[in-house]
């Protein structure tokens, strides 16, 4: 029964990653995300439902349009095998379930986000402060605690004093999304944090080897790393936070 719940999850999060797709092309532009329908960015042609299906049109499209052969972005494919998977991950681990529910949009405003953020640098606030507002009064709903709001608005204060700073660094956007983590997360997003940081740490390298000094001036978003430790906080951040303490002990 979890097994195909959780197919069915998948392939739910394939049909929402298209539409995340749409989001992130559309919202940054304070566009309608409902219409038009969906149309190439080069040469405007309207896609067709069949070469839309989530995975399988870029697939069978060899990831270009059918009309003027433009290569389509690896954004579109990337974004819906994301959202499926995590879709998926959240009801293997919390089953049919509200938390499932809660963990699912919370992982896909993650996804949405990180998309938007890795290509236009910016985190819009119309997404993460009504995604931050339904996930703390989800949380506090679910598990009546000030927990959330603490771990929100504690991890955001946070970044909000890492990002004065280093603004070179970090942004607003940064500071709104650790408001999102620590309202779903609660303690634990001292982990998404922690492992965020160290995951942005690997880019930054490879820069500096390359180009030197050159590097300082060349921007990494640092949204999709956040996003990054948010997912696995969500799903091993106790474990990973009791590793923590007891190596301290």
């Amino acid at each position: 029964m979890t097994a195909a719940l959780t197919i069915v999850a998948f392939v739910f999060g394939l049909a929402l990653g298209s539409f995340l797709n749409v989001v992130a092309a559309r919202l940054p532009e304070r566009r309608s995300i409902v219409r038009p329908r969906s149309s190439c960015p080069n040469c405007g042609y309207e896609i067709a439902w069949y070469d839309n299906v989530p995975l399988i049109s870029y697939a069978v499209l060899r990831g270009r349009c059918r009309n003027c052969a433009e290569p389509i972005s690896w954004r579109y494919p990337a974004v819906e095998l994301a959202a499926g998977a995590l879709a998926a991950a959240c009801v293997a681990v919390f089953g049919l379930s509200f938390e499932a529910l809660v963990a699912s949009f919370f992982c896909l405003a993650l996804v949405a986000i990180s998309a938007i953020d890795a290509e236009r640098r910016i985190i819009p606030n119309r997404i993460v402060i009504p995604a931050a507002a339904i996930v703390l009064a989800a949380q506090t709903a679910i598990h009546p605690s000030p927990e959330w709001v603490i771990a929100g608005f504690g991890a955001s204060f946070g970044l909000f004093v890492l990002a004065l700073a280093y603004p070179a660094g970090l942004g607003m956007g940064d500071v709104k999304l650790a408001l999102l983590l620590g309202a779903m997360l609660g303690r634990t997003v001292t982990v998404s944090i922690f492992f965020g940081c160290l995951a942005a740490m690997v880019p930054a390298i490879v820069l500096f080897a390359r180009h030197g000094k050159a590097a300082r001036k060349m921007a990494i978003p640092f949204g999709p790393f956040l996003a990054l430790g948010g997912v696995v906080a969500l799903f091993a951040g106790h474990q990973l936070l009791d590793a923590w303490l007891r190596l301290g002990h």
